[in-house]
């Protein structure tokens, strides 16, 4: 019992030791177990990371055996991996080709024995898969046998790429030569510089530009085109391109050919490094703008002197030009053009001026007339305002987008149009009124315009007329009416004269019918010949009927002058037997008279002396009448001559109350006959005195107007109404039945007026009711 503590220590070692043993292995087992897993987990990491990485592992052993994934089977288009190397090319199509499988396991052996890689390009048959097979000699830990390792690279998209790299840097080089090419034969010059400015390529056009006999040349020397403009030379130029990044583009001269010529140099910074550069000859350009500049001032002020308005508008609808009338028509504001006026922006000012129709949806109007710019063709408008103004809107597309605008004013011509149109339609209702035949023919011959009288005159059917016959048509139908059918040629040269000769002709003609026709051809100013044709027969008949008449008269008036002459005897015969007896009587020849007898032949004297006076004023006045006054004229000192004739009336203006003043200046000649002058001038002094009351003035006044000599006879008497004038100055006239004398007051006016216009001068009165009479006498 003594060793039970001692054994029981023993056994509680064991046990001890027993546990820490199973608790060990367990640890161990357990640690085991966890690196298995993990090493379970790695294998499979490896084996995903295998699967997904971009290259196939293919172990193939010395006996042809293969170990790939599947992944490799679906590569070569096969439905599993094939056991053996040989297996690759299957017997439907699937797979590589044999010859690929035979040269793939040719290196593999290759490797096999020698160790030596190899590299190899395939391309899977039927598809565009290409791989890449590189080959080593597995480890001995992978495989200790000798096999070998190849790791399969799909490099489809890779192989694509450098293919169409390959295509791309061919085509790049094709088209460096053509560019190079191109560049050389280029007729402008261009030229490529360094980082450092300098010339490094220039083409042929630059070498002949400058004048060198090689680009080597040029580049050696540095020749430049373009010479130093403003303190810049080209190479400085360039380098502020290249600074900025930006092309820079100048225009300057430069000689060329040994000419100076007009260039556009350009500056061009390119990716890499270096400065392009190109000049374009803009001579001919420059100078066609100045042409241009200068034909579109000229045509500018060409339109400017038009009298229809005319602007033009860009492709923007800007306004940058319009004329003078242009403005009037519009009633736009002086500037417009300036400040680049738009074209709805005008027809809103027009609008606001009133110078556009009237519409009722004005901003869908405008919107339609602003179509006119995408137009192709022109397009004209009738626009009536409402001031009664007509305007004619002609709208012309220009190529560049712009729009040409045109405004008529054709108010006038509108207006003239309708007066045309009324003149037309009243010539013709004239034309047919008239008592004329009237007939427009045309210079080759056509009948063009008649009247309705025409047809009837020359007796031809109106219906012929209607197809406007030719002369000569016309003419056969009229011959048959004639008296003689031959002398129709009269009537036709008057028309050829008429509208080929263009002078006038006239004719007449005998109808066979009895009628008289008068005829005449007249040029008119359009080109044609007007036939106007009258019937005179009534009138022919009128002027026989007068020439017998007015042989009656002249016979009548040989008469009257014989029955003058033979009244001048008889009247003046018996009146101075009457007074020769009167004055024996009264001088006792017969013995002594009573005083009543003498008191009865001093009357008988009174009254022949003013019955001797109306008898001579009766022949003067009739002699005058009938141009039968006898004149004798000769050189008057007239202020003597009238001073003669107041002296003889002085007895009976004293008698009568009145005074006279009489004025003139001497020296005043006339030619003139002294006693019917005389007989005149106191004919009117008489009717003076006579209708002057007493106390009032006379006035006798000499003097000259516009080189002709004037006698003013005046006087402040009762003067006379302008009807009493009238008949005053009838006097004695023919009676309304003509066969007797009627007479009108006195004789003296008339008398004095006849007496006065046979020496070519006037008598004129003015006169009224209480206020006087004035005569005046004007005499060349």
């Amino acid at each position: 019992m003594d060793s039970s503590p001692a054994l029981l220590a023993v056994v509680g070692l064991l046990l001890a030791l027993w546990t820490a043993a199973a608790v060990w292995v367990m640890l161990r087992a357990s640690g085991r177990e966890q690196k298995t897993v993990a090493s379970r987990k790695a294998a499979l990491r490896m084996a995903r990371m295998l699967e997904e990485s971009p290259a196939i592992p293919v172990l193939v052993r010395t006996d042809g055996r293969i170990e790939a994934p599947d992944r490799f089977a679906r590569w070569l288009g096969l439905a599993k991996v094939p056991e053996f190397l040989s297996e690759l090319a299957d017997l439907d199509g699937s797979g590589l080709s044999e010859q690929q499988v035979e040269e793939l396991t040719r290196k593999v052996r290759r490797t096999q024995k020698t160790a030596k890689p190899f590299r190899m390009s395939i391309t899977v048959p039927g598809s565009r898969r290409a791989l890449s097979l590189n080959g080593t000699l597995a480890d001995p830990a992978v495989s200790p046998s000798g096999a070998a390792l190849v790791w399969v690279f799909d490099y489809s998209e890779s192989q694509q790429e450098l293919s169409q790299l390959r295509e791309d840097a061919a085509r790049a080089q094709d088209d460096f030569g053509a560019l190079v090419g191109l560049i050389e034969a280029a007729p402008m010059p261009m030229w490529f510089r360094g980082a450092d400015m300098k010339l490094r390529l220039v083409n042929r056009a630059y070498v002949e530009a400058v004048g060198a006999e090689s680009a080597d040349q040029v580049v050696a020397d540095q020749v430049e085109l373009v010479e130093t403009v403003g303190g810049r030379s080209a190479s400085q130029v360039a380098q502020q391109a290249a600074d900025r990044r930006q092309p820079i583009e100048r225009i300057v001269s430069a000689t060329i050919d040994n000419a100076r010529r007009t260039i556009r140099v350009t500056d061009l910074p390119l990716v890499g490094e270096g400065i392009a550069g190109y000049a374009v000859d803009i001579e001919e350009m420059e100078e066609q703008a100045r042409e241009f500049r200068a034909f579109r001032e000229a045509q500018r002020s060409m339109l400017d002197q038009l009298s229809i308005g005319v602007a033009q508008f860009d492709a923007q609808h800007r306004m940058n030009f319009a004329n003078q009338p242009f403005h009037r028509v519009f009633s736009l504001p002086p500037g417009v053009v300036n400040d680049r006026t738009t074209f709805e922006q005008m027809l809103l000012i027009a609008r606001e001026n009133g110078r556009i129709p009237e519409v009722r949806d004005f901003p869908a109007w405008r919107n339609e007339v602003a179509r006119w710019f995408l137009s192709d063709e022109p397009h004209e408008e009738a626009w009536p305002l409402s001031d009664s103004t007509h305007l004619r809107i002609i709208s012309q597309p220009l190529p560049d987008g712009g729009l040409v605008m045109i405004a008529e004013d054709r108010t006038e011509q509108l207006a003239l149009s309708a007066m045309r149109d009324t003149l037309l339609r009243t010539r013709t209702a004239t034309f047919d009124s008239l008592f004329e035949a009237l007939a427009v023919f045309a210079p080759d011959g056509h009948l063009e315009l008649w009247n309705r009288g025409f047809p009837g005159a020359w007796g031809v059917d109106p219906e012929m007329l209607d197809g406007h016959p030719q002369a000569e048509d016309l003419l056969e139908s009229i011959a048959a009416n004639l008296a003689d059918p031959k002398s129709v040629a009269i009537v036709g040269n008057t028309i050829r004269s008429a509208t080929l000769d263009r002078k006038k002709r006239e004719g007449r003609i005998e109808m066979a019918d009895g009628r008289t026709l008068d005829f005449a051809g007249v040029p008119l100013p359009d080109g044609n010949g007007l036939l106007t044709v009258l019937d005179v027969t009534a009138s022919r008949q009128a002027e026989e009927a007068l020439r017998e008449r007015n042989r009656a008269l002249e016979e009548a008036d040989a008469v009257m002058t014989r029955f003058l002459a033979n009244m001048s005897y008889e009247f003046r015969t018996p009146l101075t037997s009457i007074g020769g007896f009167a004055e024996l009587l009264s001088s006792g020849v017969a013995g002594e008279l009573t005083p009543q007898a003498l008191e009865y032949v001093q009357a008988i004297t009174l009254s022949v002396g003013k019955l001797t006076e109306q008898v001579e004023n009766v022949l003067d006045l009739s002699q005058s009448e009938a141009g039968l006054m006898p004149l004798r004229k000769q050189k008057i000192d007239l202020l003597p001559f009238v001073t003669d004739i107041v002296r003889a009336e002085e007895e009976r203006i004293v008698e009568a109350g009145l005074t006279l003043d009489l004025k003139g200046d001497p020296g005043k000649i006339i030619n003139a006959d002294p006693q019917q002058l005389r007989r005149a001038i106191t004919n009117l002094l008489d009717n003076a005195i006579k209708g002057t009351p007493k106390g009032g003035k006379l006035l006798v006044d000499i003097g000259r107007k516009r080189g002709d000599t004037r006698i003013v006879i005046a006087d402040n008497g009762t003067g006379m109404s302008q009807h009493e004038l009238a008949r005053a100055l009838e006097g004695i006239r023919m009676a309304p039945d003509g066969k007797g004398i009627e007479r009108r007051q006195g004789l003296g006016i008339p008398l004095a007026r006849q007496l006065v216009e046979a020496h070519g001068g006037t008598l004129e009165f003015q006169s009224r009711r209480n206020a006087g009479t004035t005569a005046t006498i004007t005499l060349p």
